[in-house]
């Protein structure tokens, strides 16, 4: 949905609406128990349960994650494990680990919050950002956005996803959310094309509603450029479901070779 909201202002709200309703959450769909994602932001996650909720997410026609989107997963963590730390940059040394990431061959468990960063920076590179530009800026609002994320998942799906409630609130000129707490993801840029092809410097940050968003786009660049935003309030209640319904792979040999070599060697 792009308005303009001002001359010289292009506001691009990225809902993408391209992307399939998955029926448990939403306007088209019954919302889950709020335990759901209490649960989920609680739990570590394998690296094969992100790419399954992920691609039923993106993918809901393929039976399991295409090589394309576990490819670009894997260039992600590639990237975030190589660049150089951001501490110093308002930001978290990582987007997408914890800790340090170990070293290769290692396995290693993400948060449900790290699940989520991994599907935003899967956006920021559908829209046209190269995965080094999509990794510093989830690195650099991760301090926000995490605690958005665990705020967000703690509210009832049923009073979040209110239809009625959020019709009946709507204001002529505002803008259309299907939910009743939008957050957005709002990126400031000097240019209309894509940030890594102009190299222009970029400001970033977590807001909570759109006049929030439009308030951080005048103080940054006086109303000139830019501003994108996208909304994860929804998404992030969506990828909860489809977390919950993943179970963890063991590495290597299979659950049902290991439990029979073990049996076989406790006769």
């Amino acid at each position: 949905m792009n308005a303009n909201l001002k001359p010289n202002i292009k506001f691009n709200c990225c809902r993408d609406q391209s992307w399939p309703d998955r029926g448990g959450i939403g306007a088209k769909g019954l919302a889950p128990a709020i335990e759901t994602c209490i649960l989920v932001a609680m739990i570590r996650l394998k690296r094969n349960q992100i790419e399954e909720a992920i691609s039923h997410l993106l993918e809901p026609q393929s039976l399991r994650p295409t090589p394309g989107l576990r490819t670009r997963l894997r260039r992600l963590l590639e990237a975030d494990r190589s660049l150089a730390n951001s501490e110093d940059a308002n930001g978290a040394g990582f987007a997408f680990f914890s800790p340090e990431p170990p070293g290769r061959g290692v396995e290693i468990w993400f948060s449900s919050y790290e699940a989520f960063a991994l599907l935003n920076g899967l956006r920021l590179m559908r829209h046209g950002w190269p995965q080094a530009r999509a990794v510093s800026v989830m690195r650099r609002v991760r301090p926000d956005l995490e605690q958005q994320h665990a705020r967000v998942l703690r509210h009832d799906p049923k009073w979040l996803f209110d239809q009625e409630a959020i019709r009946s609130n709507a204001r002529p000129g505002d803008h259309a959310f299907d939910n009743r707490d939008p957050v957005l993801l709002a990126i400031v840029s000097d240019s209309a094309g894509p940030l890594g092809e102009q190299g222009a410097p970029i400001e970033c940050k977590v807001c909570e509603g759109p006049a929030a968003a439009q308030t951080f786009f005048w103080e940054v660049n006086k109303g000139r450029g830019v501003l994108t935003t996208f909304e994860v309030t929804t998404l992030a209640h969506q990828l909860a479901v489809e977390l919950e319904k993943t179970e963890p792979r063991s590495r290597g040999r299979s659950r049902k070779h290991l439990e029979r070599d073990m049996r076989a060697a406790a006769r």
